[in-house]
């Protein structure tokens, strides 16, 4: 095999693309076509729109403010003006009078629409229609996703779904859409530094926002960065462990990747006394228990955390602007998998499409618990801890880490999966406020800052695009109420069980969604897949 086609194995081994997997992308091709919105389907946008009473999460960091009178003219927002004197009742017959509607926040919180940096939309064999997701999304306050990438066959779709999101003919979050390296063109394989260089060309010619990359030859990825950069594309990648032996995450952000995802290419860079990761003889990175179950193990090869050598690398990334995106969620399975595989919306919001695909396999990419022991679990539970701390160290060194949830695999459903995420930066220490930054405008300036653009939105300012999200409730308090299951309590005064929180409204573009009926319209969606197929 000539050193090119090596090469582009490893890479096809990085992206996982054993004889399934490939016909399962090609299946992508398959997936149906998005419906148009409906009549009803959200409101607006309006000439203006007033959010009464609310307090005010603005997403620079700022801790609340209220009560306040938010004022949305068309999709921008035109003004943010208090409302009364906290302890004593609101303001009467407050200004503006001529709102064309108006929505009584009073006692709820409103911040900016969160920000999915690591969007998937699934494929015949989870969820054969991306509204699906892109309900579930909007249902949990997710305003923006960047797709890296969705339909992964590109073939048009996720192009289309990107415009008629912005025409707001569909209904689904604002979306950007990056392509993987070498996919979609039909001019061979892009793996020379001159086809990369090509390819760049050819994306940003078709539209495509940024590029995604594996592991590919070091010439070939840094060729395609330089042309990335030069055409103000954004780049992320996914270091799998097929390729970090040559571009680990200290090499790419050497080479000037924009961002790093997953955990995949940090511990590679901070091995204690090796350049290698220690492997048993017998390891098969083609077998998936094999690969997640050993990955854990990484752990126990690093430098010390919070050392010499884990600061000076957390440093020279902070040097270069590289951006974490964790998806500490989608792992998470691994330190528990009983509690992944019957988390309660399971019941009412995961299509049995999908649950029938996190389901143990050893062809479903990311099914892989088809023997997972305490010990695995023990180990994950291990990583997780110097895993969130380089989260959390590389925050307060004034990184910038996002928020991104790569639903639809190993038991996380859109929407539930980014609030999932939400939780798990707290737990990497991340303080609420630190949080909510890091899902809003941290993830509207990763997705910007290629472009040279300050982000649109991001932030609830004036002159800002009219994307928030309404919770009845504190979420600093309690990220639980974020989910669309809510949060259950015993109520301090009834002494009954009740369910509180969840997202009530969701405006992107001014237009305004009732989340509890986004959501009654994926369980129904649920209800009448088990119908068809005759399952519970």
């Amino acid at each position: 095999m000539k050193p090119g086609r090596i090469a582009l194995a490893l890479a096809a081994a990085a992206m996982l693309l054993s004889p399934a997997l490939q016909a399962q992308e090609q299946a992508e091709a398959q997936m149906e076509r998005v419906a148009d919105r409906q009549p009803g389907e959200g409101a607006g946008p309006f000439r203006r729109l007033v959010i009464r009473g609310a307090m005010l999460i603005d997403g620079s960091g700022a801790p609340p403010m209220g009560p306040v009178d938010i004022v949305v003219a068309g999709n921008r927002i035109e003004s943010i003006r208090g409302a009364g004197t906290p302890g004593l009742p609101l303001a009467q017959n407050r200004a503006p009078r001529d709102a064309d509607h108006e929505i009584d926040a009073t006692g709820m919180y409103v911040l900016p629409g969160f920000v999915d940096t690591h969007g998937h939309n699934g494929d015949p064999d989870k969820a054969p229609n991306a509204t699906y997701g892109y309900r579930l999304w909007l249902a949990h306050g997710v305003t923006t996703v960047r797709g890296v990438g969705f339909y992964g066959h590109p073939h048009g779709m996720a192009l289309s779904d990107r415009q008629r999101s912005r025409d707001n003919t569909i209904l689904a979050p604002r979306l950007f859409a990056y392509i993987v390296l070498g996919q979609g063109w039909d001019r061979g394989e892009a793996n020379t530094a001159e086809q990369a260089r090509a390819y760049v060309r050819w994306a940003a010619g078709q539209g495509y926002d940024g590029i995604k990359f594996f592991n590919h030859p070091p010439a070939v990825m840094r060729a395609a960065l330089e042309e990335a950069r030069r055409l103000h594309l954004g780049t992320v990648t996914h270091l799998s462990q097929g390729g970090v032996a040559e571009v680990n995450a200290e090499v790419a952000g050497e080479m000037g990747m924009g961002g790093i995802t997953h955990f995949y290419g940090h511990f590679e860079s901070l091995l204690r006394d090796r350049r290698l990761p220690s492997y048993p003889n017998a390891y098969n990175m083609f077998d998936e228990q094999w690969r997640f179950s050993q990955v854990a193990r990484l752990a126990d090869q690093i430098a010390a955390p919070g050392g010499p050598e884990w600061q000076a690398y957390l440093q020279r990334q902070l040097d270069r602007g590289v951006t974490f995106s964790p998806t500490l969620n989608i792992y998470s399975a691994g330190r528990d998998v009983m509690r992944a595989r019957t988390a309660e919306w399971h019941e009412r919001y995961t299509l049995p499409s999908l649950q029938r695909f996190f389901q143990p396999s050893r062809v479903n990419h990311g099914s892989y618990f088809w023997d997972w022991t305490t010990a695995d679990e023990v180990a994950w539970r291990r990583f997780y801890s110097p895993f969130m701390r380089l989260m959390n160290d590389y925050k307060n060194m004034g990184g910038r880490v996002t928020v991104g949830s790569d639903p639809g695999f190993i038991y996380q459903t859109w929407g539930f999966s980014y609030v999932a995420e939400l939780e798990m930066l707290q737990e990497a220490g991340f303080a609420p406020l630190e949080v909510i930054r890091s899902a809003t405008i941290e993830g509207a300036r990763e997705i910007y800052e290629p472009r040279g653009e300050a982000p649109p939105f991001g932030m609830v300012r004036e002159g800002m695009l009219a994307d928030l999200v309404i919770v009845p409730g504190n979420p600093l308090e309690n990220l639980k109420l974020l989910y669309g299951t809510g949060h259950m309590r015993l109520n301090p005064e009834t002494q009954q069980v009740e369910r509180v929180g969840g997202v009530r409204w969701t405006i992107k573009d001014g237009i305004v969604y009732d989340a509890r009926a986004l959501l009654e319209s994926v369980a129904q969606m649920v209800a009448e897949a088990r119908a068809r197929e005759g399952t519970r």
